[in-house]
């Protein structure tokens, strides 16, 4: 069934609506915003279930910019409903949550518009269509996560932080978008396709053409590393995965929200919407997407599972977790396989849905024990006996333990790896060695977590409170769908994961199933080697964290060379400062006009244009005469002994100009010439009476050589310019438009919308057809008038600093 395009609409700006009335609402009701918030997020999360509950699945457009072919287009599927789901329904939780975390905290304002904003943010990245929509949507993800993580502003932590995650995420943002602009060229060059496309489903579907100009054009390889960087970068991927830690200065139900449901996902959904595009029905198990993606999520999910053992903080370790676990999602995505694709569909809900309930229970106990650190945490369930619970369940489903749901898609991990490995022989079993290496991390981290709940209470832990209401249910709610996803996981795949994985594969695809296993199956096998290995090094977890510390030092650190390369750009920048800003117009123009000259023929060198060839010119001997005497002012600019005689050479120039327009037969610009010249010299003799008389020094050779060379430049480029613009001539349709639409209508009544009404096609242009651009031109001019006259009048107030 087609989607409403109302609810769709609703679905992605009620959020944004709700975020644009929340600091007014917050004067009303202070922290109960949390709830006010909270309702919106449940009312989205209707219109998301009335969507599902419709069998809606097809795309709803709206024109955006036209002339570009680009549109606001929503796409409804199984893939971008369980992100929907996840984005609102979480969305519900942890803004309930919030309401009892955030008791006493400051900007509770800005924290409730901007997580609003930030969830319609993930809901227009999970149904957008259009890939420009994609790109403006995933921004404003990365945006709204700047404002949230860097929330606690006083604090240097948290402004290290939110820099970090805006130039991480940010930047691989702008390497997507490049790859973007490269699927769309490439969809002009498939006859598939008429035209050119921003449109995901319409790439999806002529996926073959697609593949083959990629390929033909050496364009496959670069446009899948550039959406990779943008997924790799969102999602926390090595070397990329460094933002995620430091962002768990952020408040906790932040830290749950971005890092189960949300951000972290993006990264994870992007790869997931593009593997039909990339991976063909029967395509080699080694193919360029299989080495780029399976590669990389396993290279992170055992790296940052490694990591995860290192840390002494529990939101610490649960951040290395959530990369690991997008890793393991990333990888199963890479593999070409089936079992691949219904890994990857079944962890995104098991992974929200444990790891969600885990940061939930991290805040807790941050907030009613007073602390974080791992060393200090221990008998925790004497205090928290509703919160133990929920950590158990949690973390032995992040363990991959039979029969909770963590170990249904670690097992469809496994079995990908096996076959892939099967199917390819040779180096690709280390695929199956690695993914059972990591796995082997990721049960002692897990481990680790639950066992916080039991054994003695160190003396310095102190007296841990009782949670409140408000921050108990939450995590609950998440603990029992953790328990039904691991009792009826096949209801959950034939409910929605099932038309997830008919998203992720290409052709005709189908459901799946799951079930414990009941023989002894070679991925069975991987398992118990996990499980059994992870519970023989568990009692050397102390000696395990140590040795990672010990080794983690310098250059092993990613954050080392993060840290240097922002530093390094710092102290450049500081030197380079002094010899750029230099407070002289001389310098600034210098490089302005360098930059120009540069950009300009550089891109026409790139663009491989040839100067057109100059005909038909009949040189009479009043323009030659003009023409001499322009030159003779232009020397006598150079050589002007004072600001006074500079001006009055220059208008030289201006004044042949209009003289030269008369020539050839266009009075209309000669008067405009004059206008303007006369107007321009005023203004600078009335400004010049309040400069010095002289010019002061003159600059020495070196500085002269370099204006001289400039201006030549200069010159050179704004005449290859005028002679490459001047060349092309519009479409006659449009001349016959504007000459045909500028006068007036032999009939017409007292108003007419659809003729210009004047007698000067010329002066019907600049009000009428470009009435706005006019328009515009002239509040530049009005606001810089603006900004003048109040410089001018703080002078006359000795407000000269």
């Amino acid at each position: 069934m087609q989607p409403t395009p109302e609810v769709v609409l609703a679905v992605v700006f009620l959020p944004f609506l709700a975020a644009a009335f929340a600091p007014a609402v917050y004067r009303v009701l202070g922290e109960r915003t949390a709830y006010y918030a909270a309702a919106v997020a449940l009312a989205t999360l209707g219109l998301v279930t009335d969507l599902y509950l419709a069998g809606a699945h097809g795309t709803v457009s709206f024109d955006w910019i036209p002339s570009l072919g680009i549109s606001l287009a929503f796409y409804v599927d199984g893939l971008s409903l369980l992100i929907a789901f996840l984005a609102s329904g979480v969305g519900v939780l942890i803004l309930t949550y919030s309401g009892g975390y955030m008791h006493g905290e400051p900007g509770q304002a800005k924290y409730y518009a901007t997580l609003l904003a930030f969830m319609g943010s993930m809901l227009g990245v999970a149904l957008a269509s259009d890939l420009v929509a994609l790109f403006v949507f995933w921004e404003l993800t990365s945006l709204s996560s700047f404002i949230l993580i860097g929330h606690y502003t006083g604090e240097e932590a948290s402004q290290y932080a939110a820099r970090k995650s805006m130039i991480i995420t940010v930047s691989g943002g702008l390497f997507m978008l490049v790859g973007f602009l490269l699927l769309v060229w490439v969809s002009g060059e498939t006859t598939a396709i008429e035209g050119t496309t921003y449109s995901i489903p319409v790439l999806i579907e002529n996926a073959d053409a697609i593949r083959e100009v990629l390929s033909a054009s050496g364009l496959l390889v670069p446009v899948l590393v550039l959406i990779g960087l943008g997924a790799a970068t969102k999602s926390a991927q090595v070397p990329f995965h460094i933002w995620l830690p430091n962002a768990m200065e952020a408040p906790t139900p932040v830290s749950a929200f971005l890092h189960s449901a949300t951000m972290v996902k993006a990264g994870v959904y992007l790869v997931g919407r593009f593997r039909p595009l990339f991976v063909a029905e029967g395509a080699p198990v080694l193919g360029d997407w299989t080495l780029l993606f399976a590669v990389l999520g396993l290279l992170t999910m055992t790296v940052a599972a490694i990591l995860a053992v290192s840390a002494t903080d529990i939101k610490e370790l649960l951040a290395y977790s959530t990369a690991s676990h997008l890793g393991l999602i990333i990888a199963a995505f890479g593999f070409a396989n089936s079992y691949g694709a219904e890994a990857g569909a079944f962890h995104i809900l098991n992974h929200a849905s444990f790891k969600a309930a885990l940061f939930m229970v991290a805040g807790i106990i941050a907030h009613e024990a007073g602390t974080r650190r791992i060393d200090r945490l221990s008998g925790l369930r004497k205090h928290l006996p509703i919160t133990a619970i929920i950590a158990v369940v949690a973390s032995l489903s992040m363990a991959g333990l039979p029969p909770f749901n963590g170990f249904y898609s670690k097992e469809l991990l496994f079995e990908s790896t096996y076959y892939a490995a099967k199917d390819a022989g040779g180096l690709a079993w280390v695929f199956p060695v690695v993914a059972v290496f990591g796995s082997v991390f990721t049960f002692l981290y897990s481990i680790k977590f639950a066992s916080l709940f039991f054994g003695d209470e160190p003396e310095e832990l102190g007296h841990v409170h009782r949670p409140p209401l408000a921050m108990l249910v939450p995590p609950a709610i998440l603990g029992v769908l953790v328990l039904a996803i691991s009792i009826a996981p096949n209801f959950f795949i034939e409910a929605l994961i099932g038309s997830v994985y008919g998203s992720v594969v290409p052709g005709e695809a189908h459901s799946f199933s799951v079930h414990l296993p009941t023989e002894l199956s070679p991925y069975f096998i991987m398992s118990i080697i996990t499980i059994v290995t992870g519970a023989a090094l568990f009692p050397f977890y102390d000696r395990l964290h140590d040795a990672i510390n010990a080794i983690l030092k310098g250059p092993v650190r990613a954050n080392w060379w993060y840290d240097n390369f922002v530093e390094g750009l710092t102290t450049t920048s500081i030197e380079v400062t002094p010899k750029v800003q230099t407070g002289l117009i001389r310098t600034y123009a210098t490089w302005g006009f360098a930059a120009v000259i540069a950009l300009a023929l550089g891109g026409y060198a790139a663009a491989g244009v040839s100067l057109p060839a100059i005909e038909g010119i009949s040189l009479t001997i009043p323009i030659v005469l003009v023409l001499l005497v322009a030159i003779v002012g232009a020397i006598a600019v150079d050589i002007a002994p004072s600001h006074v005689a500079g001006v009055l050479t220059l208008s030289i120039l201006g004044f042949m100009v209009a003289i030269f327009y008369i020539l050839a037969d266009a009075p209309d610009l000669a008067l405009t010439q004059l206008v303007v010249e006369t107007l321009v010299l005023v203004i600078f003799l009335l400004v010049l009476d309040r400069l010095p008389a002289f010019y002061g020094d003159a600059p020495d050779r070196t500085v002269s050589i370099r204006d001289g060379l400039l201006s030549i430049g200069v010159g050179a480029t704004v005449f290859i310019t005028v002679l490459l613009a001047t060349s092309a001539s519009p479409a006659p349709i449009l001349k016959d438009f504007l000459v045909q639409r500028a006068g007036v209508p032999a009939e017409h009544g007292a108003f007419f919308t659809d003729f210009g009404g004047g007698s000067n096609v010329v002066n019907v242009i600049l009000v009428d057809f470009r009435g706005f651009d006019t328009m515009g031109e002239i509040s530049v001019v009005v606001m810089a008038s603006l900004a003048i006259l109040t410089l001018i009048r703080m002078r006359g107030r000795g407000e000269t600093q």
